[in-house]
């Protein structure tokens, strides 16, 4: 454990909504909820004034839509979010080389291993905590001036501690805690807050009488081990007591690549089911190679009508990201998957990745077999575009461009028709105007960028902000 609270978490506050409202002014201040428009989709993010009515991720989104229904409902514009996650990270990794991402807007930093590192191990303990105080609202006035957007900021002596101090400092916000009081902070709060302590395990602990993070260090490992087991009781008693040792690791491995899909409708059709494993494997095989990476297993994963949930895998003999081998083995194993009464949820994953590939004739023999219905695919997929191209499908948030009135945002469709509202991230609230859907002069546009190059802090042409010296 640190003397200094030298390891800080980020968190974005609710991100993919912030996002939304950043880049549509006439949403700023309104409730936005973000996440899957269809029967079954559930909420991703929402923004504050939603939260406010209840709503929260993982909620089913005709809930959100009961609780909230004057809220603007937004299907996720993931270009945008990563766009300005890279900004933010970039931002991370002057601090320090340490920085561990969690997802697109969270992450731990090591400033110890980082430019300022020598100082802080040279200042005496107030200094110390001074600077660490002073790296962190500079990054929060750094993040904000380059996407607009805030972020909760949490330092402590360990990870642990650093992200409850984020939670703490939610929202907008930065809390230090003292290494030292880990356990007068954790102590009242109830056992979720630990990490690895899901519902379940909670209701172990509950019926055991433990509802505080007091309760579990009171109670000792042995107790903890006998009701949760070897590893997980030593490591809950560890986190209970304040005690964590994990390092920031940069880049953490990742153990597989998949993608999924849940479909509005049960899907019955084996032709189609098929049909839908070769484009998932596609899109896991396209993501596997952004990595730079080859794996051995392929995995296909099926959720039935009852929502129950099976995985089927097959190992190859060595790693590849052969789009053939890989789209071949899951439908193989598509083919043998019962789907009496209709599937939910499909995914396709590829693990025990390696950073190589290794041809060999097995992989050969599956490219000649995947020949052998590519025409049919091909005839299905060009089938699916000119459906595509004769009705044209616009989502709500969606990013269009117009001949004429320029750059805007889909505020909602239906009946052959198509409502726009013209506005930049820059601008004030745009006007509506509303088109056929399938008018040429309106087309798909890209995200723009949330602050224009100079609004950033640089001038036109600079890359954005630098950090000062010193």
């Amino acid at each position: 454990m640190r003397s200094l609270p030298s390891i800080i978490h980020l968190d974005m506050d609710a991100f993919f909504a912030a996002v939304e409202q950043a880049a549509k002014p006439s949403l700023r201040g309104k409730p936005v909820v973000v996440g899957g428009l269809g029967g079954r989709g559930v909420v991703s993010t929402a923004s504050y004034e939603a939260r406010r009515f209840g709503v929260h991720s993982a909620m089913p989104m005709a809930q959100a839509r009961r609780l909230c229904p004057n809220a603007a409902f937004l299907a996720g514009r993931f270009e945008a979010y990563r766009q300005n996650s890279e900004i933010v990270m970039g931002l991370l990794r002057e601090l320090s080389p340490l920085v561990q991402p969690l997802s697109l807007d969270e992450a731990f930093v090591d400033l110890e291993a980082g430019p300022y590192g020598p100082v802080l191990a040279e200042a005496d303990h107030e200094t110390g905590e001074r600077l660490v105080l002073a790296l962190a609202e500079d990054l929060r006035a750094d993040i904000h001036r380059s996407t607009g957007l805030t972020g909760s900021v949490g330092a402590a002596g360990s990870k642990l501690m650093a992200k409850i101090a984020s939670e703490q400092a939610k929202p907008d916000g930065l809390v230090l805690i003292e290494p030292g009081q880990e356990r007068a902070v954790l102590g009242p709060m109830p056992v979720r807050a630990l990490p690895g302590i899901g519902p379940a395990t909670e209701q172990v602990l509950r019926r055991a009488g433990l509802s505080t993070v007091a309760d579990l260090a009171e109670a000792g490992e042995a107790e903890l081990v006998a009701l949760l087991g070897r590893a997980h009781g030593a490591g809950i008693h560890q986190m209970a007591i304040g005690l964590d040792e994990r390092p920031v690791v940069a880049d953490q491995d990742a153990k597989s690549v998949s993608v999924e899909d849940t479909y509005e409708v049960d899907l019955a059709d084996r032709d189609r089911v098929l049909r839908e494993v070769e484009a998932l494997s596609t899109r896991c095989v396209r993501r596997l190679r952004a990595a730079g990476r080859s794996g051995r297993t392929v995995v296909l994963k099926v959720r039935r009508f009852d929502f129950s949930t099976l995985t089927r895998s097959e190992t190859l003999g060595g790693p590849t990201d052969d789009p053939a081998v890989i789209t071949a083995i899951a439908r193989r194993l598509a083919e043998q998957v019962d789907i009496t009464g209709g599937v939910r949820l499909l995914g396709v994953g590829v693990a025990q990745l390696a950073d190589y590939t290794q041809e060999d004739l097995f992989a050969q023999a599956l490219r000649e077999e995947a020949a052998e219905h590519a025409e049919a695919v091909e005839a299905a997929e060009a089938e699916q575009e000119r459906e595509a191209a004769a009705v044209r499908r616009w989502l709500p948030g969606q990013d269009v461009h117009h001949a004429e009135f320029g750059p805007g945002w889909v505020q909602g469709s239906g009946v052959g028709r198509v409502t726009v509202r013209f506005e930049t991230p820059w601008s004030g609230p745009g006007r509506v105007r509303t088109f056929a859907v399938d008018d040429p002069a309106l087309e798909p546009a890209r995200p723009l960028p949330l602050r224009r190059v100079a609004d950033a802090g640089g001038t036109e042409g600079e890359e954005g902000p630098q950090r000062p010296e010193g």
